[in-house]
């Protein structure tokens, strides 16, 4: 999918790791959630309640997965999967464009 009709865009921004990972939320007409945002480069560690979905749109990263000790590489088009109530780690290569989805 590459826009989204009908949907609230929430003004403020979600900035993390002195704004080198920023979002913005969008409410789709459903109720349902997405973050649309940047990664510059660098390590991140990222907690999460729900469960999420991360499409990457551009860009290139790796991450480590809760529960594995291997790093899967993740490009432009590629996406993952991050159970809820856990913790995961992302080394980004290069800037990243993402959109992330959340289960419930």
């Amino acid at each position: 999918m590459s826009e989204f009709t009908n949907v609230t865009v929430e003004k403020k921004a979600n900035i993390y790791f002195d704004g080198k990972v920023t979002s913005r939320t969008v409410i789709l007409a459903d109720g349902s959630r997405k973050t649309l945002g940047i990664m510059l480069p660098g390590d991140y560690e990222f907690g999460t309640d729900a469960a999420e979905v991360m499409e990457i749109a551009a860009g290139r990263l790796s991450v480590l997965l809760p529960g594995s000790e291997t790093w899967i590489e993740v490009s432009a088009g590629g996406s993952f999967e991050v159970p809820g109530s856990s913790r995961f780690k992302l080394k980004v290569a290069e800037v990243v464009d993402y959109c992330c989805s959340y289960a419930g």
